[in-house]
């Protein structure tokens, strides 16, 4: 009697497409993202420009008042975006990521779309929006004003590598700490009102009293403003910053949000 040929177990799932799961499902959730935060509100991606430059007009018009001269460099408008730009970019992938569950919670219930999904999907989109909102801003003020810059590639990548570790350390534990404490949100804009404040965005590290700088130093923002500023001025040493601090604090805080989603996202399912 003739038997069956054998024929191996396919485990890349119906389409043979098992292996590209976590990246479909990403890509994905990005596209929605994309069509229901920007697609909705008049004027969609403009609004990722029209912050930044409305923030650096405002404070370039608040400190000329008072300001022979930006206390680096030459032009107000620069000074501001390489301090201000990076802070944007860790804020808007902190609060993304902080809203990941909440948002996409429908979705959880798919077996194909995890909670890391949805953090991906939402911490990608964050970050290329921010960063190329930010290339538009500073490449329109080098034209607008005809600035002649020598940018240190390095530093910038760093600096923004930082603001980005940084957002999702923060985001992904206010994750959980939102789904698990739904005060805990507005507790958190509560305290944090005084960050961009303290965040080097209008000053500079190197002129505050030692006092402050002592505190100060532990604010990892403080790093990535003076990095991204090493980065476009050259004369900038910015000595002070230590990578190391932000990466390990970064990883330290993203750690601890994945096993809380995790074991709370176990117990879910269990009680289901």
């Amino acid at each position: 009697m003739r038997t069956a040929a054998y024929q191996p177990e396919n485990k890349l799932g119906p389409s043979g497409l098992g292996r590209f799961a976590l990246p479909r499902s990403v890509l994905a959730l990005m596209l929605r993202e994309m069509a229901t935060t920007y697609g909705r509100s008049p004027g969609g991606y403009l609004w990722a420009l029209i912050d930044p430059i409305g923030g650096i007009a405002i404070l370039t018009f608040v400190f000329t008042f008072f300001l022979h001269r930006p206390p680096l460099g030459e032009n107000f408008p620069l000074f501001y975006a390489t301090g201000y730009l990076p802070f944007l970019i860790y804020n808007a992938i902190a609060q993304n990521l902080s809203q990941a569950i909440l948002y996409s919670k429908p979705l959880l219930a798919y077996p194909r779309v995890s909670f890391v999904d949805a953090l991906l999907a939402r911490f990608v989109l964050a970050f290329l929006t921010q960063v190329l909102a930010m290339y538009l801003v500073i490449l329109g003020i080098v034209i607008v004003f005809d600035l002649r810059l020598w940018p240190q590639p390095w530093a910038i990548l760093n600096a923004l590598g930082m603001a980005a570790a940084l957002g999702a350390g923060v985001g992904v534990l206010n994750c959980y700490l939102t789904t698990a404490f739904p005060a805990w949100a507005r507790v958190w804009a509560i305290a944090t009102r005084p960050l961009f404040l303290i965040s080097g965005a209008f000053f500079l590290y190197e002129g505050l009293p030692l006092t402050a700088r002592e505190v100060l130093w532990f604010n990892p923002l403080i790093h990535v403003t003076a990095e991204m500023r090493a980065g476009f001025y050259t004369i900038y040493p910015a000595a002070f910053v230590t990578p190391a601090y932000v990466y390990l604090l970064s990883l330290v805080l993203l750690a601890a949000g994945l096993m809380l989603l995790r074991r709370q996202s176990r117990n879910m399912a269990a009680e289901g």
